[in-house]
């Protein structure tokens, strides 16, 4: 790869990041340290809430999420995914593509264009390594993952940077896909995982929760969930998918990343349309409760979910990540947008 000559790259030039690029920069433990000050910097009212826009397409859609942040300068990020749930199983393609456009807030400047795949994932775990740091009890014997697609490694790796389960249970509609996924995880990791068919109990049995699924009904039911559970949902980030029943919910101390965003497209807004619950009811975003501005667990046995829809706010700030960690180490492909080639 080429490497960038300043902080702002090749005299003029925009950096591009692959897939693989971006998976080599952004470690769990620096994509958790700037979501963490995202979220921290947002609770304390330091920056703007990020701005989403949606649209479906045939089976599928696309939503563009965008963000402004403060680093060692001001940078702002939009992100545009697609998101297509039966590409994996009709055209073996992934469910989600598209690219995140970073740019220098103060005068415009397109620094970067990197795969969003990885943003996405990276930094949606992260997230959820946050809210489980600050909200899952300490002791914890099972972690249930909910969902063994695209996501899912992410997940589970950024939540073993904060949580130290004795065992995984992972669990998936597609139980081949499950037990690949179990095995696959066995090699990279000294953690006991197994695959599971049995959705109740694999969820009675932990104390921490991860979905991150495509569902569009609910999966889990507030039977299922023992006392002092930390719940992170994190597949519904459009509105016709759910997976936390609204009774739940209801239960539950509900956590936002984002309590307007979760009001139109999370599990919030399921709640909300059953009446079992009220915006009113929420109590916090997670940036609130990183900057101290909000409580956690108040107690062992107190029940929390964390209904994580995706923030253009995380997505800048992964973004910034990979793109200082790429200048350290003279990572990514120059190139002009105006079509001057890049010396």
């Amino acid at each position: 790869m080429h490497e960038p000559s300043s902080a702002s790259g090749h005299a003029g030039a925009t950096l591009l990041f692959s897939r693989t690029d971006v998976e080599r920069l952004l470690t769990p433990e620096v994509c958790i340290d700037a979501i963490e000050n995202a979220f921290r910097q947002h609770g304390e009212g330091k920056v703007p809430s990020s701005a989403i826009l949606g649209l479906h397409a045939g089976e599928g859609g696309f939503h563009v999420k965008a963000g402004l942040l403060a680093a060692d300068r001001s940078y702002f990020a939009a992100k545009l995914n697609a998101n297509f749930p039966h590409n994996p199983r009709r055209l073996a393609l992934p469910t989600i593509q598209g690219v995140v456009v970073l740019f220098d807030a103060s005068n415009g400047v397109p620094l970067a264009i990197m795969d969003s795949i990885s943003i996405t994932a990276l930094r949606t775990a992260a997230a959820s390594a946050v809210a489980a740091r600050l909200f899952a009890l300490a002791e914890c014997e099972s972690l249930l993952l909910c969902g063994c697609g695209g996501q899912a490694a992410a997940q589970l790796r950024a939540i073993l940077c904060v949580r130290k389960p004795t065992r995984v249970l992972a669990h998936d509609q597609d139980t081949d896909k499950a037990a690949a996924f179990a095995r696959r995880f066995r090699k990279e990791s000294a953690i006991r995982i197994e695959a599971t068919a049995d959705l109740a109990s694999a969820a009675r049995e932990s104390r921490i929760i991860v979905t991150v699924t495509t569902a569009t009904r609910p999966l889990l039911t507030r039977e299922m969930v023992r006392p002092g559970t930390f719940i992170a949902a994190v597949g519904a980030d459009s509105e016709d998918k759910q997976e936390i029943d609204p009774r739940l919910m209801a239960e539950a101390t509900v956590v936002t990343d984002s309590t307007e965003q979760a009001c139109s497209i999370g599990d919030l807004h399921h709640a909300i349309a059953a009446g079992a619950m009220s915006r009113g009811e929420v109590h916090a975003e997670l940036g609130e409760v990183v900057a101290g501005r909000k409580r956690a667990r108040a107690g062992s046995d107190e029940v929390i979910v964390f209904d994580s829809t995706g923030t253009g706010l995380q997505d800048v700030a992964a973004a910034i990540a990979t793109y200082r960690v790429a200048l350290e180490h003279g990572v990514g492909l120059p190139f002009q947008l105006s079509g001057t080639q890049a010396v």
